[in-house]
């Protein structure tokens, strides 16, 4: 297999690179442009129709980056297994990056209500003003936070992104190859060690168990004899007491 994927790092980097930048723009660009608009009923709509016009090429962007990305981890997971740190790294890149996805897709979700509420006055595309029905107020606040949500995570794809180029270098993967060996090794030596501990330990309890259960039986046969010697005067002497009864009577008789 080569060992060039120039085209899965292209898809990665130019869709990641266009959803940052992207949402970045819109949220300083779009929405701060619309905010001048003089006719305050004008600015939500014309916010609305740029991120309208963005939506698709975003969207072609997100889906290049997520081909891109998962084209790279299928190839990539050999290493991953075997280098110490990657596996980590990826766990992280993938959370930021459900993340991102959850928040853009909330993000549109809000636009599109916006996009039929029609122009209702506002300040700005995310600052409602004392007209703005409450409906609409609602969205926008929730908007005002949102966009800068994306570029936060998508920019930390990006650090991520880079972070994970240079565990790629042969030092970076020499160093993690060997602690990962380290590690097996560290783990088998203590699962051994414990092993070890345990046999001793059930072995002991046993020996400590039986000396009891002798001892106890030992304890336990002197005092079923003593009953029994103790016993047996009294059934005899119960037994003479019957036989002259008896030769009472039968002298009555």
């Amino acid at each position: 297999m080569s060992e060039r994927h120039t085209a899965l790092r292209s898809m990665h980097d130019l869709g990641l690179a266009a959803w940052f930048g992207g949402s970045l723009m819109g949220a300083l660009g779009v929405n701060g442009a619309a905010a001048r608009v003089d006719d305050s009923t004008q600015r939500l709509p014309v916010a609305s129709a740029g991120w309208a016009r963005w939506t698709p090429v975003n969207a072609a962007a997100i889906g290049a980056h997520l081909a891109g990305s998962v084209g790279e981890l299928v190839i990539e997971s050999p290493r991953m297994a075997r280098q110490a740190g990657v596996g980590k790294a990826s766990a992280v890149k993938t959370a930021l990056t459900v993340g991102a996805l959850a928040v853009t897709g909330y993000s549109r979700m809000l636009g599109r209500k916006l996009e039929r509420a029609g122009g209702p006055p506002v300040e700005g595309t995310t600052e409602p003003s004392y007209q703005t029905p409450a409906s609409v107020a609602a969205c926008q606040r929730q908007m005002k936070l949102l966009q800068w949500a994306v570029p936060a995570l998508t920019g930390a794809l990006v650090v991520v992104t880079a972070y994970m180029s240079e565990q790629q270098k042969p030092g970076q993967v020499l160093r993690g190859m060997l602690g990962r060996v380290g590690s097996l090794l560290v783990v088998s030596k203590l699962a051994g060690k414990a092993a070890g501990k345990g046999g001793p330990k059930i072995g002991k309890a046993v020996g400590m168990g039986a000396p009891k259960i002798g001892k106890f039986a030992v304890m336990g046969t002197p005092k079923v004899g003593k009953l029994a010697v103790m016993g047996g005067p009294k059934i005899a002497k119960v037994a003479a007491m019957g036989a002259a009864t008896r030769h009472l009577v039968t002298a009555g008789r």
